[in-house]
């Protein structure tokens, strides 16, 4: 059976996903306008800077406001960073555009995708602290479509 738009897309996420060089929330992301990819990204170190893969997680301890306390590695950067960033770098616009990635976004990148002018932003997965994202979207005009309602977890979280 032919895949849907959305299907297609989020099935090519998951091939930009195996690039990622942390190990721990494997994430891809692309970036499409008028059913064309203009961007892709995944979760790892900024160039030319060491990689999770090769020198290990920089771990640091994160306290939501609820007082529950998880470990976020810090030498990496988002998947849907990346991809802005790579738009960024070579001039290509991403107004009006949809992103496609593994879970809804955190809040820093939601709100880099309402600064950016993406419209539409579609997710495989939920994410658990996604309420702030869902709300700063809802204010912007962002729609928000996640394919699966499962939380998304990954090791050492």
């Amino acid at each position: 059976m032919r895949p849907d738009w959305d299907e297609y897309f989020i099935d090519m996420m998951k091939t930009v996903a195996t690039r990622a060089t942390c190990d721990r929330g494997k994430s891809g992301c692309i970036i499409v306008r008028d059913k064309r990819i203009v961007s892709t990204g995944y979760v790892g170190s900024p160039s030319g800077l060491p990689h999770c893969d090769d020198v290990g997680h920089l771990m640091k301890q994160v306290t939501d406001d609820d007082g529950t306390s998880r470990s976020h590695c810090m030498r990496t950067i988002h998947a849907e960073q990346n991809a802005i960033c790579q738009a960024a770098r070579h001039g290509i616009s991403l107004e009006g555009s949809t992103l496609y990635c593994k879970m809804e976004p955190c809040r820093v990148c939601a709100m880099l995708i309402i600064s950016c002018g993406i419209k539409h932003v579609v997710a495989q997965t939920m994410y658990h602290a996604a309420q702030e994202t869902r709300d700063m979207f809802k204010l912007a005009g962002v729609s928000l479509k996640v394919l699966e309602q499962s939380v998304e977890t990954y090791a050492n979280q």
